[in-house]
């Protein structure tokens, strides 16, 4: 007879874990565990018999595999996790995990991430996970099954923590869209001024920098959230996780102190992050995969604020990690914030596994965790704008003029996009409106030391390029209308706005 271990103590959740043979301890004392799965598994997730930017299941395959998965959870030992996902009364959920016990980890993890309730209310989201159940006939025989009407997520055969946290905020971002808001895959941070705190929201897909520029500090600037956020009409902005899930690779102790020395403490828990023999961890090594994460507590974090105690959203920033004509900033009316929040562009990380992994993407919303028809995302965001107008950035993380390894490219640096970032809480950018796309690009930005950078177009006249730059901007114009104009549900001014 199988055994529920209902929200055990951190400490009795490290044991379990430790016991994992995929287990290793670090030089920094935590522990780190190799997974089979290193990425989420977007071509095995299906939402149940409703409209979805995704795939689709029916209720009767749905019922087949819940009967397969309930029939497994009598002979194996599970671990039950309670918490918010939030901590505002306004708008937080009574989420819970069910993990089988074999990958502790898991467990462990997502218990830093849920804000602590102490109640014995029934979960409003539940995601039910065991690593250790095929689901034949699903791509690579793994099926993440969404049951919108019951708010409960199947996961089986993934050990990969991502598919339990977005597993909750999943089904978030449907309550949230029900109650008149956009929860939104973004981080949230709040940086002093003289003119006031001014409050960030920063949206991008994973591995665009989004946990870096909500990390990196201005103006000793503190971050409120990591990944998710969700914002409502007045601007109000929601947390949603008591921790970070962080990646790993390329962390710098240089240009991210605080996400370093959290990363490090012998209470966060490491997904893949290479390690020697000796325990020893090198964040630069990938021979595994560049996909390592670490979950740790906000408290772990030299400092941050609770979203709780800011007023509402001053600015949000698009992180678009391109590779061509993309200026490191640039300033959007509201239609622009619209359509370039629905296309998404950026070039594709590790976070999203092989299949997205450096080619080119446009991801509406940067939320592959959106379940509804993604047009609906764009005129709820367009509809959020006129009950408070933010200031909307969007912000090139990747590299102007080429891929990596072009000599003729350059790479927008972490303290170019910080300089951006306190450039606009500050007012001190000095804007311009482009000719070709008719949105407003920086002639200056104080403590900026590259105007090609700023203005694309110098990089590609100084090299000779301009028939390649023009070639670029006509074919991005048409290809970008024909895009948006396959989201039936989207506004036809958002549309325009894009050409």
């Amino acid at each position: 007879m199988s055994v529920v271990f209902a929200d055990p103590a951190p400490e009795e959740l490290r044991r379990f874990t430790e016991a994992m043979p995929e287990c290793r301890i670090t030089e920094f004392g935590n522990v780190n565990v190799q997974t089979k799965v290193v990425s989420r598994s977007a071509g095995s997730t299906f939402v149940v018999d409703r409209p979805s930017s995704g795939k689709t299941m029916t209720r009767d395959a749905y019922d087949e595999i819940a009967r397969r998965q309930d029939a497994y959870l009598a002979d194996h030992d599970m671990i039950q996790i309670d918490g918010w996902i939030g901590n505002h009364p306004e708008l937080r959920t009574r989420a819970r995990l069910l993990m089988e016990k074999r990958y502790a980890n898991i467990a462990g993890m997502q218990q830093k991430l849920y804000f602590p309730r102490d109640d014995d209310a029934d979960p409003d989201v539940q995601v039910i996970y065991t690593p250790g159940l095929t689901a034949p006939g699903y791509p690579g025989d793994r099926v993440i099954a969404v049951d919108l009407d019951a708010n409960v997520t199947r996961v089986l055969n993934s050990d990969y923590f991502g598919e339990s946290k977005k597993g909750g905020l999943r089904m978030w971002n449907n309550i949230v869209f029900e109650k008149g808001g956009l929860a939104l895959h973004a981080g949230l941070k709040v940086i002093p001024t003289s003119a006031g705190d001014k409050v960030f929201m920063i949206i991008g897909l994973s591995g665009t920098g989004k946990t870096t520029t909500t990390f990196t500090t201005q103006n000793g600037s503190k971050p409120i959230q990591d990944d998710f956020v969700g914002l409502m009409p007045g601007g109000r902005a929601f947390g949603t996780e008591n921790g970070c899930f962080a990646k790993t690779f390329s962390l710098d102790p240089e240009f991210e102190p605080s996400i370093y020395g959290a990363v490090t403490k012998p209470t966060t828990y490491l997904e893949n992050a290479y390690q020697d023999d000796a325990g020893t961890v090198n964040f630069f090594e990938e021979s595994y995969t560049q996909n390592g994460r670490a979950v740790f507590e906000m408290r772990d974090l030299q400092t941050f604020e609770d979203a709780r105690n800011v007023g509402p959203v001053d600015y949000l920033l698009i992180l678009n990690r391109n590779e061509n004509i993309i200026p490191s900033v640039a300033k959007l009316d509201q239609e622009q914030a619209a359509a370039y929040f629905m296309l998404g562009e950026t070039t594709g990380t590790s976070a999203g596994g092989a299949a997205e992994e450096g080619k080119f993407l446009r991801v509406p919303g940067t939320n592959p965790f959106f379940p509804l028809p993604h047009g609906l995302q764009g005129n709820r965001l367009l509809e959020l704008l006129a009950t408070h107008p933010i200031e909307t950035y969007l912000l090139n993380t990747g590299r102007i003029g080429g891929k990596d390894g072009d000599d003729r490219s350059k790479k927008v640096k972490i303290p170019h996009t910080s300089a951006c970032v306190k450039g606009i809480a500050e007012q001190t950018i000095v804007f311009e409106e482009d000719p070709d796309f008719r949105y407003q690009v920086a002639f200056d930005v104080p403590g900026f030391d590259d105007r090609e950078l700023l203005r694309p177009v110098l990089l590609y006249e100084r090299e000779g390029r301009l028939d390649e730059y023009r070639a670029i901007v006509e074919r991005l114009k048409v290809e970008r209308v024909e895009h948006l104009q396959r989201f039936t549900e989207l506004s036809e001014d958002i549309i325009k706005a894009a050409g």
